[in-house]
């Protein structure tokens, strides 16, 4: 399917399945998040949530930005019917955002640039987040007189901790990679010209693990703060008792004690 603001490539990847790389492709305007491309996100997050065979999704930006956030312009030229735009934009980032987050594939984000505003957002809501040393991070929003969207005020505060959170929020001071290594933003810094082959290859190596219990772990820690210290244990329980009943938990243990390397199937 072609798409006219993003770049959507599929590689194969052993036992018949998939790693998926979505690049967001508006880079005469620093991939600023438009309309058409919250639209094109939630079909392509929809697709892959949807495909059993799409094992990890890695998103990056074309050009010398990741995302620079929500495309101000096409706020502006709206007028009156700003609002409306904005709620269906956001609506369609937000969808996209949840199916990513949701579904079992782990996603993977190679910040080639800045990350600012929804950019920024979209960055915090992923797995992992690898980053090139020349990107750099800040919320933004209150900059242009408006509130954080995209799963910020959600993800941030439990990736950081609520005062750093609002220290962005409010203050948009902008990280440099390292900071953000440093605070736990990013998981690690490579080199800009080295950047989307380690993500692509981290992604390989996510698409060819156990695919289930990735899932699990994210509902887990998606989770984690909303639940008190028994009803996260059960859920725990849960989903290793179901997990040891699948076919990747019973390759898992069989190649553990039988001291050879799994081959899971995603299964």
């Amino acid at each position: 399917m072609t798409y006219e603001t993003l770049i959507v490539e599929r590689e194969p990847v052993a036992s018949d399945r998939a790693l998926v790389c979505v690049t967001l492709n508006r880079p005469s305007f620093g991939n600023a998040l438009s309309p058409v491309m919250a639209r094109e996100l939630a079909e392509v997050a929809l697709d892959c949530d949807d495909d059993p065979k799409v094992a990890a999704v890695v998103l990056t930006g074309a050009g010398k930005l990741f995302c620079a956030g929500g495309d101000l312009g096409v706020m502006n030229d709206a007028g009156a019917s700003a609002s409306a735009v904005v709620k269906r934009m956001a609506s369609d980032l937000h969808v996209a955002i949840s199916r990513f987050s949701r579904m079992a594939a782990p996603t993977v984000a190679a910040v080639n640039g800045t990350a600012g505003g929804a950019g920024f957002s979209l960055m915090l809501s992923t797995d992992l987040a690898v980053a090139s040393a020349k990107a750099r991070f800040t919320s933004a929003y209150t900059n242009a007189g408006l509130s954080p969207d995209g799963s910020s005020t959600f993800f941030l505060p439990r990736r950081l901790g609520e005062r750093r959170a609002r220290e962005l929020m409010l203050l948009n001071r902008v990280l440099s990679a390292e900071e953000a290594l440093d605070w736990g933003l990013v998981n690690e810094i490579v080199e800009p010209e080295i950047l989307l082959d380690h993500a692509m290859t981290l992604g390989r190596k996510l698409a060819a693990g156990p695919t289930r219990a990735y899932g699990a772990v994210k509902t887990l820690l998606n989770e984690t703060f909303e639940h008190g210290l028994e009803a996260q244990m059960e859920l725990e329980t849960r989903a290793i008792a179901d997990l040891v009943r699948s076919a990747d938990g019973q390759e898992g243990i069989q190649a553990f004690l039988n001291k050879r390397s799994p081959t899971f199937t995603g299964r």
